[in-house]
C-alpha cells in the first residue's frame, strides 16, 4: 500500500502549567490586596493570573492603599480626641476631671468688640483720663463746667460733673474724642454745663422808654401847668369850662386837666 498523499504533522501538546504554590491561591491574594496592598500586589504579579488581571488588581489595590494616606489626619486625630474626652467625662462624673476654662479666657473680650465709655461722673480728672485714654488712641478733653471759671493748667484733682459721651456707648479707638466738664474740689456741679458760677445782676429796665410818650404827667394833667400859661387856673368840670368860654380846652391850655378829657385825646369838653 501507498502512504496517503497529504500527511499532516501531529500538533504538539501544550506545555503543562507549573503547579500552583500556596501563595498563588486567588483567595489569599485577594485578601492580601485588601488588608496589605503592597504584599497583595507582589503576590498578584507572582500568580498565574493574566496580565490584564494583574494590572487591574494593582490599580485597585493602589487606590485602596492611598485613600487613608490622602485623608486629613488632624481631623481624625481631633475626632479621636473628642471621643476620648467624651468617654472620660461619661466614665468619671466628678467635677475635678472635667476641664474648666481659665478666668483669663472667659474674661478676655473678642477682638472685634468696641470698648465702652465708662461712667466717669464723680471721678477726679486724673483717674478719668487714665481710664479713658487706655481705650482710645486720642486724649480725653477737659472743660470747665462753669462758663465764668477758667480751668487751671493743673486740674488733675478737679471732679467730673458731665461727660459728652454717655456711659456704655461704644468708642471707636481711632476717631473717638470724648470730653468731660470739671469743677474744683468742694464746688457743687451746675444744673447744666456752661452755667455761670456767679451770675451777673440783671440790668434795671428803663421805665421812661417803656412808658407811653404821649401820656402827660399826672401833676401836669391835674394842674394844667404844661406850658400854656396861667398855672393857677383850674376848672371843676366842663360846665365851668364852658361858662368861662374856654371850651373846647386842649392839652397845654390853662386849666387843662385829665378829668376834663374823658377819651384822653388831648382835647377836653368837646361837646
Amino acid at each position: 500500500m501507498y502512504p496517503p498523499p497529504h500527511a499532516y504533522a501531529p500538533v504538539p501538546a501544550p506545555a503543562p502549567k507549573p503547579p500552583r504554590r500556596w501563595w498563588q491561591h486567588p483567595a489569599l491574594i485577594i485578601t492580601a490586596l485588601v488588608l496589605l496592598p503592597p504584599v497583595g500586589i507582589a503576590l498578584a504579579w507572582t500568580s498565574q493570573w493574566e496580565r490584564t488581571q494583574k494590572i487591574l488588581a494593582t490599580v485597585l489595590s493602589g487606590i485602596w492603599f492611598l485613600i487613608p494616606l490622602l485623608s486629613d489626619p488632624p481631623k481624625e486625630a481631633e475626632g479621636k480626641g473628642k471621643a476620648q474626652t467624651t468617654a472620660a467625662a461619661s466614665a468619671s462624673p466628678t467635677p475635678s476631671t472635667s476641664p474648666s476654662p481659665s478666668p483669663a479666657q472667659t474674661a478676655a473680650p473678642t477682638p472685634s468688640a468696641e470698648p465702652l465709655m465708662p461712667s466717669a461722673v464723680g471721678w477726679p480728672y486724673a483717674q478719668a483720663e487714665k481710664t479713658v485714654e487706655e481705650l482710645i488712641d486720642g486724649e480725653l478733653k477737659a472743660l470747665s463746667a462753669y462758663a465764668d471759671v477758667a480751668l487751671p493748667a493743673d486740674h488733675g484733682t478737679w471732679l467730673v460733673c458731665f461727660q459728652d459721651i454717655a456711659a456704655g456707648t461704644g468708642l471707636a479707638p481711632q476717631s473717638a474724642a470724648p470730653a468731660v466738664h470739671l469743677v474744683a474740689p468742694g464746688t457743687n456741679c451746675p444744673a447744666a454745663p456752661g452755667t455761670d458760677l456767679r451770675p451777673k445782676p440783671a440790668a434795671p429796665s428803663a421805665a421812661p422808654t417803656t412808658a407811653p410818650t404821649t401820656a402827660p404827667a399826672p401833676d401836669e394833667d391835674e394842674t394844667g401847668g404844661s406850658g400854656g400859661g396861667g398855672g393857677n387856673v383850674s376848672y371843676k368840670n366842663c360846665t365851668a369850662v364852658k361858662a368861662a368860654g374856654a371850651a373846647p380846652i386842649r392839652r397845654g391850655d390853662p386849666g387843662y386837666a385829665r378829668h376834663l378829657d374823658r377819651d384822653g385825646d388831648g382835647v377836653g369838653c368837646e361837646s
